[in-house]
């Protein structure tokens, strides 16, 4: 079975002149926007992909904190689901 895992972010959401900026402290250029709270997220989700996907192919640190799921592995997210 293959390993299964979870990358966990933490992310500052703001408002800016167009919609919302959300961005990750301590990733330098992990940042996004979008006109809405969600899709600034999942636009910056997309973006530190990128930056772990870099990363790893230079074979760098990669610096997140990572959770290897078992069976008995359970985690509590918040999401935005409007405003």
């Amino acid at each position: 079975m293959k390993k299964k895992s979870a990358i966990m972010l933490s992310m500052i959401v703001e408002p800016d002149e167009d919609g919302y900026l959300v961005s990750v402290p301590g990733i330098q250029g992990a940042f996004a926007e979008g006109d809405t709270i969600e899709e600034a997220i999942f636009n910056c989700v997309d973006v530190v992909k990128m930056i772990l996907a870099y990363r790893l192919e230079r074979h760098e640190q990669v610096g997140f904190n990572k959770i290897e799921f078992t069976p008995q592995t359970r985690m509590t997210l918040a999401v935005p689901i409007g405003i």
